[in-house]
């Protein structure tokens, strides 16, 4: 059954308070977005203690040359790390002092294995993105596919002997691939989201198969990674800048939704959903591609199960209010090593423009928003897929490219859909009625059809205060005591009192 036609999903009165209480606190609180710890320490940085600053999305962004070509961080092309890495430190960017750390996420092509590495200043590593997510508690649900904790980023800077103060890190596909361009962009949100500025960290972009004959030759590679050292001594502790708005968590998301599932012009957001139209409109539209749809558009052909939209076993499928929908896929081009379109082109898509397809920013109308009316000047960008490894891709397009303040809903709808009063397999429900975390009662969906599809999941705390534990650990982890590594001391830092109590 779709509950799309309702005009609003009623609920319980109690349901209804818990919610209205759960939005007065996240607006009245300290910075307004969900009682979020905002204390500040310090990071002993090579140079000394340094207060650690907390960015917004907007300080976060930054926007690339029209011309990838001339990008020095960011996105950067084939051309730009040739340069590079047959000239290190004679063209190195400014500030840059350190090595050049290559992260394939995967291994490239016959011929094209590994970007070739000098073995003294210049080393390309094999850096599956299973090695940049884990499964994390909010305090509401344990979700997998999140943001890594602090000991676990320090692991992987200490075993890629990854200095984040001097060196620049590029990471790279290997294979090109819509997967990989995923994976790829985990890591960078991962090392973005800890505190990597944004001039040691660039995306390399297109896959090998591409680079190889276009901007790079065979004796750009070589069939071996270099060997991982372990024998870093850098900690994330030691970078002051926190950079956790970039993680959105499904507390924010609720206490942002508008009232109806419209697009809502002006209201400072922009929700986007990288999933493809089926599971957007929960089987009720199809789009190009899709089960023989040969249009931009298609409804669903006779006796098309909706259920098989549905991931991961959840208990229903749709979308949050007021989302917009564009599939990752259109922002790459497939022929071309899974590079990013130009940017000219990302830009038409954000601003609700149709392509040659006839593709677009799409609404709960299952119909093109029409140019200029998609994203509006002042919105901050909110995207999700399933479990945020397709969103990675818009989440790229909208940050780094186009330069837009961006919010990754990092549990995604892996999560969202679970926060149900549903059913699961076990016959009970997976959230009592009156847990004020129902996203049902924000979203457009269409259950199971049977119970029996649904898998249980893994429910801390139906009543918890917030969900924010994660940001809350994070925050605590980067001004924790027992500094080490990053050239400075083991000193630690004293917190000032927390103004929200």
């Amino acid at each position: 059954m779709s509950i799309k036609s309702r005009a609003s999903y009623r609920m319980p009165s109690r349901v209804v308070t818990g919610i209205l209480m759960l939005a007065a606190i996240g607006l009245a609180g300290c910075g307004g977005g969900g009682g979020e710890d905002s204390t500040v320490g310090f990071a002993t940085t090579p140079s000394g203690p340094a207060p650690i600053v907390v960015n917004t999305p907007a300080q976060i962004a930054q926007e690339s040359a029209d011309n990838y070509d001339d990008n020095v961080n960011g996105l950067i092309s084939g051309a730009t790390l040739k340069r590079w890495k047959d000239d290190w430190l004679n063209q190195r960017p400014a500030g840059i002092t350190g090595k050049l750390v290559i992260l394939q996420v995967s291994e490239g092509p016959a011929g094209a294995e590994y970007i070739m590495p000098n073995g003294g200043n210049v080393f390309t590593y094999l850096s599956p993105s299973s090695e940049w997510i884990q499964t994390r508690s909010n305090g509401v649900i344990s979700t997998q596919s999140m943001v890594p904790d602090g000991a676990s980023m320090d692991a992987q800077l200490r075993k890629y002997s990854i200095d984040p103060h001097r060196d620049m890190i590029v990471v790279a596909t290997g294979n090109g691939s819509t997967g990989n361009a995923m994976g790829q962009g985990r890591i960078w949100y991962a090392l973005r989201y800890w505190g990597v500025e944004a001039a040691h960290l660039a995306i390399l972009n297109g896959g090998n198969q591409w680079l190889s004959g276009s901007s790079m030759g065979p004796g750009d590679f070589q069939a071996t990674a270099s060997s991982a050292p372990n024998n870093g001594i850098a900690t994330v502790k030691s970078l002051p800048s926190d950079n956790t708005a970039l993680q959105a968590t499904f507390e924010d998301l609720l206490n942002i939704l508008p009232a109806s599932d419209s697009n809502v012009l002006n209201d400072g957001v922009f929700i986007w959903d990288a999933r493809g139209m089926n599971q957007y409109s929960a089987g009720e539209m199809l789009e190009l591609g899709q089960s023989g749809c040969a249009s931009a558009y298609c409804p669903p052909p006779p006796g098309f199960d909706y259920m098989t939209t549905f991931q991961n076993s959840g208990s229903r499928q749709g979308h949050p209010r007021g989302t917009l929908q564009l599939q990752f896929t259109h922002m790459l081009v497939a022929a071309e090593g899974y590079r990013y379109k130009d940017k000219a082109e990302l830009a038409a898509y954000l601003n609700g423009e149709v392509d040659a397809n006839g593709i677009s920013m799409v609404d709960a109308t299952y119909q093109p928003v029409g140019a200029g009316s998609a994203w509006q000047n002042g919105d901050t960008i909110y995207v999700y897929c399933e479990t945020t490894f397709r969103a990675m891709i818009t989440g790229v397009t909208s940050a780094v490219i186009l330069g837009k303040p961006v919010r990754f809903y990092d549990g995604a709808m892996v999560e969202w859909h679970s926060l149900s009063h549903l059913q699961d397999a076990t016959g009970n429900y997976i959230l009592p009625i009156d847990s004020p975390w129902r996203t049902d009662v924000k979203s457009f969906f269409r259950p199971a059809s049977d119970p029996s599809r649904v898998a249980q999941r893994a429910i801390d705390n139906a009543y918890a205060a917030h969900a924010n534990a994660i940001i809350v650990a994070d925050k605590a982890y980067k001004t924790s005591s027992a500094v080490t590594g990053g050239g400075g001391g083991g000193g630690g830092s004293t917190l000032p009192p927390n103004p929200c109590g």
